[in-house]
């Protein structure tokens, strides 16, 4: 069986649509509120269909010289045009983007991870300095 990390693709976002975009400022002030905009398919659209969709998109953050990240979100996208009537005919999709916002008195990396019905996991990660 492989190992977890070897299941967690990673590429360009500009080329591959599966990737997720972290976009924030690069450096907060610290203990301060701030927005995380994180989302899937931001220069190749990502389909969302009952058969292919972004599922879930977790954030994370792992401050410097810590050894394990902190969980920041869990944001699910639940409907993708499904319905009794048929795949793709309901009247409600769900976008796989979302805002966080948070603070940190530390830097650090902020990660993400998004999950695709089709294609598994994808991670992208952003630095962010406090000061």
């Amino acid at each position: 069986m492989a190992e977890f990390s070897e299941m967690v693709r990673t590429a360009d976002f500009k080329t591959e649509k599966h990737v997720p975009v972290i976009e924030c400022p690069d450096k907060v002030k610290a203990d301060q509120v701030f927005e995380v905009n994180v989302g899937v398919g931001k220069e190749v659209d990502h389909p969302n269909t009952t058969e292919h969709h972004i599922r879930w998109i977790r954030l994370y953050f792992l401050p410097e010289g810590a050894k394990f990240p902190f969980e920041v979100a869990t944001v699910e996208f639940t409907v993708h045009g499904e319905s009794v009537d048929g795949a793709n005919k309901g009247p409600v999709y769900t976008h796989h983007a979302a805002a966080v916002r948070m603070k940190t008195s530390q830097a650090g990396t902020l990660v993400a991870l998004s999950y695709c019905n089709i294609h598994g996991l994808w991670r992208s990660s952003k630095a962010l300095a406090v000061g």
